[in-house]
């Protein structure tokens, strides 16, 4: 009897043990035989974060040069994909584009952008499709973009004008680029422009704090930095101050609709056909108040922040190349034929400006790192296995500086564009500006028509130059750190005019 009991006894305690430690030997082999990335050396806690720097595409492009186009890294306990070739990128946002095509949650995104209810942001899913699709028939379309065009003529006409007023004085060409791009989308979306002191400072806050590093979404149980260091604040005081601004928007629009009948859909701007979307209850999901300003956020902070600061980049780097600024110059003389503008309609009949756009665009992606996706499920990636809700980060800035695929591609050549196919618009993957697949920017022919069309008039009008004897080459050309790549210092020059 006591043998058998201790029998027993030893059965029930060693069979669960030996149970356990088999299924961990198990679980130990079976990820053995997981293929990962190659991986820089981490520390315990934050992972890889102490590598990510002040200029983190640059990080990067020094960590893949050393560890590959493909790299495994863990900020905090989160795995985050990194990739740094065009045909990493092209397996992400092309061939397995499906499986890549979610968006990670982040702490202050969801702050700032209505718990990521916006285009750029939205998980991936049913209603991130509708709100695109909003987006894309009622202002990204081409008939609604063309329907714009007397808009932007006459906000390009009056930059003109201001930079006539101040011929061989110092000109400030990052603030009329800002109010020039910002007036643009204003009118073009919600029918006016608004304060541009107030608008400035707060597209520079929203900006920043969207672009600061949140230790808590990497290293939950140390959110409380995130509180001591003021970034919660920041973000729920930028939050609340763009609410207040686009709820004032959005009221007055839902006033107007009160006293006037606006059948027309060439008079309506892209507030009242979110309202007239809601009203109708025709889309197929609840379009809130909150969904109608994230859109509107969206179409603020995307269409003017990237496009003026894209802008300062050309003109900066003509004055550097003087050469480049004079050929430019003879064909948009060639072109105009002695009219007062570049027309629209001429842009087409521009291939050096169209070059000159496509190499800005090259060394100075708008979002450096593109906004991050997030795989949905287990992938196998080039050989390597990457397991669901993986993050997942596109160097736009390193692949279009990689020397394997542009010579000598630290220099402003735009004549590597003359007679070369490849665009930017997602189905080149060495230019990637605005990244490619599902999560693309929807919004490339409404900033571009704006950007081709301001540098071609300035360019045209006037020889742009360093004031107070400064050579051009000295411009400083330093980074701002930011979600966005903007050029550090403001772009102050001394235009003069050519005719």
């Amino acid at each position: 009897m006591f043998s058998f009991l201790s029998t027993y006894l030893l059965y029930i305690l060693i069979v669960p043990i030996i149970s356990i430690f088999s299924f961990k030997w198990i679980l130990f082999h079976f990820k053995v035989k997981k293929n990962v990335p190659p991986s820089p050396p981490k520390l315990p806690i934050i992972g890889n974060l102490h590598q990510i720097g002040s200029s983190p595409h640059r990080s990067l492009q020094a960590l893949s040069q050393k560890h590959g186009p493909l790299m495994l890294m863990h900020f905090g306990s989160a795995p985050v994909l990194v990739a740094s070739s065009a045909k990493m990128a092209k397996e992400i946002m092309k061939t397995h584009d499906l499986k890549f095509c979610n968006r990670p949650k982040l702490k202050i995104v969801d702050k700032l952008v209505y718990g990521s209810n916006d285009i750029t942001f939205s998980p991936y899913g049913e209603q991130w499709r509708q709100v695109k699709s909003i987006a894309v028939v009622h202002l990204l379309n081409s008939t609604r973009v063309l329907s714009f065009k007397h808009v932007r003529e006459q906000e390009i006409r009056l930059m003109i004008q201001k930079i006539e007023k101040s011929c061989d004085q110092v000109v400030d060409v990052s603030e009329l680029s800002f109010r020039l791009i910002n007036n643009i989308v204003c009118k073009s979306s919600i029918g006016r422009t608004y304060g541009e002191s107030k608008f400035t400072d707060l597209l520079e806050r929203f900006v920043h704090v969207l672009g600061v590093i949140c230790i808590g979404n990497y290293i939950p149980w140390l959110s409380w930095i995130d509180r001591l260091s003021g970034l919660d604040d920041k973000a729920d005081k930028v939050a609340k101050d763009f609410n207040d601004f686009l709820e004032s928007v959005v009221e007055e629009h839902v006033e107007k609709r009160r006293n006037v009948d606006v059948q027309s859909n060439e008079e309506k701007d892209l507030v009242d056909i979110l309202l007239n979307l809601q009203s109708d209850d025709a889309i197929g999901f609840d379009l809130t108040r909150d969904i109608i300003k994230a859109i509107i956020l969206d179409v603020f902070a995307a269409g003017t922040d990237t496009t003026f600061a894209s802008l300062v980049w050309s003109i900066s780097e003509l004055i550097r190349h003087p050469k480049v600024m004079k050929r430019l110059q003879q064909e948009a003389t060639e072109i105009a034929q002695g009219r007062s503008m570049i027309s629209e309609n001429d842009l087409d009949k521009m291939p050096y400006l169209k070059a000159t756009v496509k190499e800005t665009l090259r060394l100075y992606p708008p979002i450096p790192l593109l906004i991050p996706h997030e795989s949905m499920q287990d992938v196998k990636l080039m050989d390597y296995d990457i397991p669901s809700g993986t993050q997942t980060i596109i160097n736009a800035w390193a692949i279009g500086r990689d020397p394997n695929v542009w010579a000598q591609p630290e220099e402003f050549r735009p004549e590597r564009f003359l007679n070369n196919s490849v665009d930017y618009k997602g189905h080149h993957f060495e230019l990637i500006p605005f990244g490619a697949g599902r999560r693309g920017c929807p919004g490339i022919q409404f900033a571009i028509i704006m950007y081709e069309l301001a540098l071609a008039n300035v360019i045209y009008k006037f020889d742009l130059s360093m004031p107070n004897g400064v050579k051009d080459g000295n411009l400083d050309m330093s980074e701002s750190n930011s979600i966005t790549l903007h050029k550090k210092s403001p772009l102050l020059v001394k235009a003069t005019r050519l005719f």
